[in-house]
């Protein structure tokens, strides 16, 4: 069935909206996957905090012409899906990489985390993209990690005296 203008226009509105808070976009080509595929790889996305989508190409081109993913437009051939994350960057290439595993149909084609066109052999750097949580541990732990050297450090000199006193004391 064929799309009117105005419902072509609250599309490429939809997907802009979610292209400019976006952190990145994974495409993929789902070529011969079926219904109920598509339907478990959607509940995973709403798991995980990324917003699957499939558009035509030439909708999702107007979409993303003013966001900072325009540099996807060359890669946009085929039956593509979608996939937009929300809160962290490797999100959709994580969803991606991870179903892929299981159904072979679907294929990785293009990434962008908005500083140009990655091919699919960067899905695996993508993913291993940490989330803001993990982000935030690492962090802490770097700030953590020479106060407790520095307390470690200062704890020994009152427990090294304590040592040679006890030491004194067993000769005595």
């Amino acid at each position: 069935m064929a799309l009117g203008l105005a419902a072509k226009k609250e599309i490429v509105a939809e997907v802009s909206d979610v292209a400019s808070r976006a952190l990145s976009v994974a495409v993929a080509e789902y070529r011969g996957m079926e219904v109920g595929e598509l339907t478990e790889l959607r509940v995973k996305a709403r798991e995980q905090g990324v917003y699957l989508k499939v558009v035509r190409n030439t909708l999702a081109k107007r979409a993303l012409a003013e966001s900072k993913f325009a540099d996807l437009d060359s890669a946009l051939t085929g039956p593509l899906i979608y996939g937009f994350s929300i809160d962290a960057p490797g999100g959709a290439a994580r969803l991606f990489k991870d179903y892929a595993k299981s159904n072979d149909k679907l294929k990785v084609t293009a990434l962008s985390i908005g500083s140009g066109l990655l091919g699919p052999e960067k899905l695996d750097a993508v993913a291993s993209l940490p989330t803001r949580d993990e982000a935030l541990a690492k962090l802490l732990a770097t700030f953590k990690a020479p106060v407790g050297k520095f307390v470690q450090t200062i704890n020994e000199v009152p427990t090294k005296f304590v040592r040679v006193l006890a030491a004194i004391k067993d000769e005595k």
